[in-house]
């Protein structure tokens, strides 16, 4: 349904004349739509649940989406070697898809969760695997879009190393920068109990702020 009153209303904006829309590029994605949906997520996350269960999270989130991005590639590899695709296909580029549908969307199955009021803990690993999943996979896009620029035939074993760290590098670079302006937002509102009507300013803006501050150094945002 929701996808039927997308397609309805850009139809009509589409066709109408009075109503001039801009082009949906990826820098309005990333910069503007994608920031308040990352955010809802994570605000409205149970904490403590979350944390108790982090470890079993993490396993999902992180090792189950590197073994679907794998199992994925390997396999669509496979069957490019029988020639069902009718093209030739480099290896990098079916793993760079792979990365790309390994996100999962599980709004409905939460949808759903909720209105049959399932026990806490199936909910919450389900959320918290989601909600990391994205950042994961982003990660693994741009790393085998890295390996695509440098070239099937050029990658060396250190080109492989570096992979790997970058990849920790910009999981764990973007999470410490969430944690740092965690940290600055709870010290700014820890002096606004008196105006607590500019409070969910400060949450919006250095939330954002975080965000913006990961992508500048090439972390992940999301999971900032």
């Amino acid at each position: 349904m929701l996808i039927v009153l997308g397609i309805v209303i850009g139809a009509l904006l589409f066709y109408s004349e009075a109503a001039t829309v801009s082009p949906l590029t990826a820098d309005v994605f990333f910069l503007y739509m994608l920031p308040p949906i990352i955010l809802d997520a994570g605000y409205f996350m149970p904490n403590r649940l979350f944390f108790d269960h982090l470890g079993t999270i993490l396993v999902f989130a992180v090792i189950g989406t590197i073994w679907n991005c794998l199992t994925i590639g390997i396999s669509l590899y496979a069957v490019s070697l029988t020639g069902l695709f009718g093209v030739e296909i480099s290896v990098l580029h079916i793993f760079l898809f792979s990365a790309l549908i390994s996100a999962v969307d599980p709004v409905a199955v939460l949808a759903v969760f909720e209105e049959i009021q399932v026990e806490e803990v199936l909910y919450i690993l389900v959320f918290g695997e989601s909600l990391l999943n994205d950042g994961v996979t982003v990660v693994l896009y741009h790393l085998f879009e890295g390996y695509s620029e440098i070239g099937e035939e050029n990658i060396i074993a250190q080109d492989l190393a570096s992979g790997v760290l970058s990849f920790l590098l910009v999981a764990l670079g973007g999470t410490l920068i969430g944690i740092i302006w965690g940290f600055l937002t709870a010290f700014v509102t820890r002096w606004t109990n008196h105006v607590r009507v500019i409070e969910p300013i400060f949450v919006f803006v250095m939330a954002y702020l975080a965000y913006l501050n990961a992508e500048i150094f090439h972390f992940s945002g999301i999971l900032a």
